[in-house]
């Protein structure tokens, strides 16, 4: 096994809960703090729009949450720790997407055993250290043309929500909009996060919460047994694999060396691989590095430093996964305009950039047909349109544009 294929060691000494505690202060606490709210905002709605699409029950949705939330936070936690940077690991949101339209050809187990072989397989590419050339190997058009055409449904959900129920969706549009518009405001309240607190009040006044029903205060995880079936190992593991290496950890990564951390690449893959493992047995999809929450780690403060914010962030997921239940009856609770138009409204960055990728540069014929093909919805011998999509655009861009370098 080359240098290469070797897990990154570690910094020494570790540091002692005396250097930690002088390290931390308010940016630290406050960016841990910010990149937690991100997370359980609009990520959460996402995996709640999927979930419901899929028909999980509340227990179940709770049960994704505490293994979203408490099991990613304890590695959270255990990276910026050892490793003496922000290392936030939470999960994959294009493969969260995926999740809702399998759920209606796949059961919950079938599901839960693609998590598992995804785990696996992110587990040997970081041993081996392929996991390098794995991610150079599928070009970032293709890629991000399959995950614009999964997204673009939650663009085409804002745009009905705001038209159906305009006394919630458009208030928190109105709200984000303005935030993102004006930086110095948009710095002390993210945009996602003002969307929520109006969205909230419209909620409330409007009389629109329906009745909430709590399955308990505390996390009660459901132990998923898994089941094995090659379509859904066909449809989900290639497109999970896919969008944890090259879409979620490519960002995170991306955002992390350009603060000036050196990443240890091959241990963050068997890091997700053994949680993927981990967290499918409560039912949660695929770990990653995420990209945002990583973004808002390294906002401020000094490099060396920066790693307690992602402790402080580690810490607030696991509280927020114990009380699951709670957050989870909450949001149930809320009028589905409210979880569609926060959802929409949290996709639109990263729909954004899934298209500049796509069309932006080099394969835009590859690109193209793998948006088609992945928005067409189509199932071919029980496998969704996503896997097809990459298939197709893969196909199409090796016969004809085999040259790019994109």
């Amino acid at each position: 096994m080359g240098s290469q294929s070797r897990l990154e060691r570690p910094p020494r000494p570790v540091p002692g809960p005396g250097r930690v505690l002088r390290d931390f202060g308010p940016h630290y606490i406050a960016n841990g703090l910010i990149g937690v709210v991100f997370a359980a905002t609009g990520p959460v709605a996402v995996i709640l729009a999927s979930g419901v699409q899929g028909g999980l029950s509340p227990r179940e949705l709770a049960s994704w949450l505490f293994g979203a939330f408490f099991l990613n936070g304890l590695l959270t936690v255990a990276a910026c720790w050892v490793y003496r940077q922000p290392l936030a690991f939470f999960w994959t949101i294009p493969g969260t997407v995926l999740i809702g339209p399998a759920l209606g050809h796949l059961s919950f187990g079938e599901v839960v055993g693609a998590y598992l072989a995804t785990g696996v397989v992110m587990l040997v590419l970081g041993l081996t250290g392929w996991v390098r050339r794995a991610m150079a190997a599928v070009p970032m058009p293709i890629v991000m043309a399959m995950v614009a055409g999964v997204f673009l449904s939650f663009g085409t959900g804002l745009v009905r929500s705001v038209s159906t129920d305009v006394g919630v969706a458009v208030p928190m549009v109105v709200v984000f909009l303005v935030l993102t518009a004006w930086p110095a405001a948009g710095r002390r309240v993210p945009p996602i996060l003002g969307a929520l607190v109006v969205g909230v009040v419209a909620v409330l006044v409007g009389g629109a919460l329906r009745p909430m029903v709590v399955d308990g205060l505390l996390a009660a995880p459901v132990l998923q047994a898994p089941e094995w079936s090659w379509r859904a190992m066909v449809e989900l593991v290639v497109p999970l694999a896919v969008t944890v290496l090259v879409v979620q950890n490519g960002q995170g990564v991306a955002v992390l060396r350009s603060a000036g951390h050196e990443v240890p690449v091959s241990m963050v893959t068997v890091a997700c691989g053994v949680w993927s493992l981990v967290t499918a047995g409560v039912g949660a999809v695929s770990t990653c590095l995420t990209g945002p929450t990583n973004a808002l780690l390294v906002a401020s403060g000094t490099r060396e430093r920066q790693y307690t914010a992602g402790i402080a962030c580690g810490l607030l997921a696991m509280a927020f996964g114990l009380f699951a239940p709670l957050f989870t009856g909450l949001l149930l609770a809320a009028p589905p305009a409210f979880v569609a138009t926060l959802g929409g409204l949290a996709m639109l960055r990263v729909l954004q950039t899934a298209f500049t990728t796509a069309f932006g540069g080099g394969r835009p014929f590859g690109a193209l047909v793998t948006f088609v093909v992945t928005v067409s919805g189509i199932t071919v011998l029980s496998i969704g349109a996503p896997f097809w999509g990459l298939v197709s655009g893969l196909a199409v861009s090796w016969l004809l544009e085999r040259h790019d370098t994109a």
